[in-house]
């Protein structure tokens, strides 16, 4: 199965420019951001990927990604406050002497909304969620900053698609949570160069014949956004919906 979800993308040579770049994407599971590892795999990048637990499964996932990006250096660790984060985030970006993308994998678990009795459970679970990401690109951004490197920080928050109101409102609570953060960070760095966007969760109730974004829409959106063509964008969350079918 594994196979079949990574094999070879058959549009890697839509963005040329991507070869080469250096690409840090936190939060990889064999069922978070496959796709997007393996877009920027096949575009040749250089790729420094966190993974939260080293699995037979994820380190399959690596080293077939390996088998495309133009380097690839791996970790695996769940940083659970603010220091080992930091901490990582430094390693992460002196990995190949700087970044020049970021992705932040944040997938959000229908069990993990289940287990929450409020709406401040579920805005304690969201903002935890967010800590790793808000870190990450601190460092990161502050790296470019250091570099003169005109970077990308792109927050991916996934979750099921809505089937009730209740649902919904969850969901429009993770979008505003992380739209929040993406617009302050964006407004922080842009005078820097650093970009800062966001792919948010489906807010709208999802009927059996409605279009919701897969795991090939993101990864063209991020590869859109790493790219020439996305380098005046900065500050937007965005809805991924069809974008694979459209190829950007």
């Amino acid at each position: 199965m594994l196979m079949t979800v990574i094999g070879r993308n058959p549009s890697a040579s839509l963005f040329g420019e991507i070869a080469g770049v250096r690409v840090l994407i936190t939060g990889l599971s064999p069922t978070s951001g496959v796709d997007v590892a393996r877009s920027f795999a096949d575009h040749r990048a250089r790729l420094v990927l966190h993974t939260d637990q080293s699995t037979p499964e994820t380190d399959a996932l690596i080293e077939l990604l390996a088998d495309t990006a133009s380097e690839i250096q791996s970790y695996t660790s769940a940083y659970d406050d603010r220091r080992t984060a930091v901490r990582f985030a430094q390693r992460a970006a002196q990995a190949f002497g700087g970044l020049d993308a970021v992705i932040n994998l944040i997938p959000i678990a229908a069990s993990e909304l289940e287990d929450q009795v409020s709406l401040g459970d579920v805005e304690g679970m969201i903002s935890n969620k967010l800590n790793l990401p808000l870190h990450i690109t601190n460092v990161a951004a502050n790296r470019m900053q250091l570099t003169l490197t005109e970077g990308l920080i792109l927050n991916v928050m996934t979750m099921p698609a809505p089937r009730t109101a209740g649902e919904a409102a969850l969901a429009g609570v993770a979008r505003s949570a992380l739209a929040d953060m993406t617009r302050h960070q964006a407004d922080q760095w842009s005078s820097k160069g650093i970009r800062v966007n966001a792919i948010g969760p489906n807010t709208g109730i999802t009927e059996t014949n409605a279009r919701r974004a897969t795991e090939p829409d993101i990864a063209a959106l991020a590869l859109y956004l790493a790219s020439k063509r996305g380098r005046a964008l900065t500050g937007h969350v965005f809805d991924a919906a069809g974008v694979a079918a459209r190829r950007c």
